[in-house]
């Protein structure tokens, strides 16, 4: 009886744990992070009600059948329930895998007109970030010139191209915005937490991410990917900005 009782107990504590708010996530500032949130919300009270029912079962059978002198009995199990409650879980999980398929979608395969385009470059042990200037083309790159100490983290030729290359990433709130993921030696990963986003970043490969930022502020971007002894110090920032001030930060970079 006092295994059910402790069995009951526990499954109680873990879930009063997962209804308190206060350990909740820092607040959503796009529609991808609501989203999320309400995904992940119908996945835990999903589980949470099949993992209180389990335990709860598993406390009453301790309970119902525990030692009480008799004699000792033996079962084959039943194979009827093991395929209900197997069906059960299997269509669970593909249910919850297939509704968040949608929320993944939107930030890798779907595009939005006009988006503001990033180019982010990952690198042992800090963030770079290109704009492409006044003409909207990037300039051409290649590793031969690449010069961290001559602020050419990207490698651009020519020495007079109007991109901009910054240590922060900066956005305007209400516009898409469309990253290009490259790392430059291993593997990395962009992590924003109120955006609810994070993407391993792959040498070799150019990958794209997108967000609408809603809210202005400045917002954490480390790198969530053990890369090495600095992984650490590897950290920049996300800056939403209002559309006015965004584009005087623009002006004000491009006549540097």
């Amino acid at each position: 009886m006092h295994l059910a009782i402790a069995i009951a107990s526990l499954a109680t504590a873990c879930v009063l744990l997962f209804v308190q708010p206060r350990w909740w996530l820092p607040e959503a500032i796009s529609a991808h992070a609501r989203a999320y949130d309400a995904q992940l919300h119908v996945t835990l009270w999903v589980i949470g009600v099949l993992f209180a029912a389990a335990q709860g079962l598993l406390a009453f059978a301790v309970f119902r059948f525990r030692d009480r002198g008799q004699t000792p009995s033996a079962t084959a199990g039943n194979h009827r329930l093991e395929l209900v409650w197997t069906s059960v879980t299997a269509v669970a999980f593909l249910g919850l895998a297939i509704a968040g398929q949608g929320i993944w979608a939107a930030v890798h395969l779907q595009g939005a007109p006009n988006p503001l385009r990033v180019e982010v470059l990952a690198k042992q042990f800090a963030w770079s970030y290109r704009y492409a200037g006044p003409d909207g083309v990037f300039s051409a790159v290649e590793v031969k010139s690449i010069d961290d100490a001559g602020g050419n983290p990207f490698g651009v030729v020519d020495a007079k191209s109007d991109d901009i290359v910054t240590a922060l990433l900066h956005v305007p709130a209400g516009r898409a915005v469309e990253l290009r993921l490259k790392s430059r030696d291993v593997i990395h990963n962009f992590f924003v937490r109120e955006l609810r986003i994070k993407q391993d970043v792959v040498p070799g490969m150019t990958i794209p991410l997108r967000f609408q930022a809603e809210k202005t502020g400045r917002y954490e971007i480390p790198c969530s990917e053990l890369c090495g002894l600095g992984h650490h110090q590897m950290r920049s920032a996300l800056v939403v900005m209002g559309a006015g001030e965004f584009e005087a930060w623009l002006r004000e970079q491009q006549s540097r």
